[in-house]
């Protein structure tokens, strides 16, 4: 009688294991399908050939602000006020697309960014630059004691200018960033300046405030920095649209 205890004892000890793992293995399953639903982009309807608005020309619908300072929209365009913060776009992650944002500098020169592979949602500012990429904005680095890997079109503190094609204002610029899986292109103003794959070396830090090194995720959230009072850049457009082709 104790032998049959026992051994129905056993069964549902290996009876219950077998269910407590099959339960762990649906759950782990269903976790990783979500994170990787989160991971691409939002398309539904969308016409996927044609680019897409994420900034209306009106308001910030859409975008939250982190950190100091803020944004606002006047004439059409999105502006800054104070900083150092991040206006991010909520909707989604990018990645495999294009990004196209123009702008143009309140005065000769200023410095701003577009920050892209943002792994997670910012809840404030240094985040994105340690742990995404800044594309600079800033044609004159040298200003404040920096060097041409801080010049518009390189990721932060980590690519060098493959050429210089920064309009000083108040003329507009082109910039338009193409993530194709872990590689990251920038055109500025139709010339090629960045062309970094993840892997790629990159110089050792210099200052406290640049990036930290490592990889950066396939998709991530985007923003839109404003650096200070005297640092101020427009922008007129921010678009994107999924990358159909291999970039060349």
């Amino acid at each position: 009688m104790k032998r049959r205890s026992l051994i129905t004892l056993i069964f549902s000890l290996v009876l219950l294991s077998i269910f407590t793992l099959n339960q762990s293995v649906a759950h782990a399953s269903k976790t990783y399908n979500q994170l990787n639903q989160v991971n691409k982009p939002v398309t539904g309807n969308v016409d996927t050939s044609q680019w897409r608005p994420l900034f209306n020309g009106k308001d910030l619908t859409g975008w939250k602000q982190v950190g100091p300072g803020s944004h606002y929209v006047e004439d059409g365009l999105l502006k800054s006020h104070g900083g150092m913060g991040l206006l991010y776009w909520t909707g989604e992650k990018f990645g495999n697309c294009k990004i196209r944002v123009t702008f143009r500098m309140r005065d000769k020169n200023s410095n701003s960014g577009v920050f892209i592979r943002i792994p997670i949602e910012p809840r404030e500012e240094w985040m994105p630059v340690h742990y995404g990429y800044e594309v600079q904005i800033d044609n004159d680095p040298e200003l404040s004691k920096e060097d041409d890997y801080h010049y518009t079109g390189m990721l932060y503190s980590l690519t060098k200018p493959l050429a210089k094609t920064g309009k000083p204002g108040p003329e507009w610029n082109t910039m338009e960033i193409t993530l194709d899986g872990p590689r990251t292109i920038v055109l500025l103003n139709g010339v090629k300046v960045t062309d970094f794959k993840e892997g790629d070396p990159v110089p050792e830090r210099k200052f406290d405030f640049e990036p930290f090194r490592g990889p950066r995720p396939l998709y991530g959230y985007m923003g839109l920095q404003n650096h200070g009072d005297n640092d101020v850049v427009f922008f007129k457009e921010v678009v994107v649209k999924p990358l159909n082709n291999k970039a060349k």
